[in-house]
């Protein structure tokens, strides 16, 4: 990374990332099950099931402009659900909304992984710390507003990664290009083929040593833990 002497702006993915979200999000589908199963046996009954999935693929082909939006999405497949179980529409809503409720409360109970915070904390001293998400979470609400100056999830830019935008939104906010801000990610495809594919370097984080596919362009450098990146950071400076 020939280019990090000028680093001024490091941006985090958040789930997988700095956090583990695979639990996070079992958690939050059970409760958002739970209470729809309560609360709308009949909407309760498909949640989960192949009749589910059918509706997802039906809202996505209807309204394929908010595919990339996760929140606006799970909204919209929720009033589905009520319409489609006869509710009239502004109770469907009001049910959506108190149901999408439980599962973006559940959502956010997320645990930093061993190490973030304080690693964070280090870098923020030298460096512009922002978040780039194609997910939901909010860092106001996890409290991390401390962490970072900044944040853009897809649903901000109108599009997911590995689409250009959400990296081009950061570089504008910031006021740098390319030379001057890398990403760190754990996802082959949207993190590092993203951020590679418009010039930036790319921090890969494979905490399980995986290999990387040879379908995407390779990352600049690979860590197993985010805890390694200031180390990594000044080796690669030099």
């Amino acid at each position: 990374m020939s280019r990090s002497g000028r680093l001024q702006v490091i941006c985090f993915d958040l789930d997988n990332t700095l956090w583990d979200s695979h639990s996070v999000i079992v958690n939050a589908e059970r409760l958002l099950g739970d209470w729809l199963r309560e609360h709308s046996p009949e909407v309760g009954a498909r949640y989960g099931t192949d009749s589910w999935r059918a509706l997802r693929r039906t809202v996505l082909a209807e309204q394929p402009e908010i595919g990339h939006d996760v929140t606006r999405f799970r909204l919209a497949m929720l009033e589905r659900a009520f319409s489609d179980a006869g509710y009239p529409p502004a109770e469907g809503r009001r049910l959506a909304a108190e149901a999408f409720a439980v599962f973006i409360e559940a959502r956010h109970q997320v645990r930093l992984y061993e190490g973030v915070r304080e690693t964070l904390e280090a870098l923020r001293a030298n460096y512009q710390l922002g978040t780039l998400t194609n997910g939901n979470a909010d860092i106001a609400r996890l409290g991390l507003t401390d962490l970072f100056s900044f944040w853009f999830s897809a649903g901000d830019v109108g599009a997911s990664k590995p689409a250009p935008a959400i990296f081009q939104a950061a570089m504008a906010h910031t006021g740098t290009d390319a030379r001057s801000l890398i990403h760190v990610g754990d996802n082959p495809r949207d993190d590092v083929e993203g951020a590679r594919r418009i010039g930036l370097d790319c921090i890969w984080v494979n905490p399980d040593d995986a290999e990387f596919p040879d379908i995407y362009l390779p990352p600049t450098a690979t860590i197993r833990h985010v805890r390694e990146l200031p180390a990594l950071i000044e080796k690669l400076k030099h």
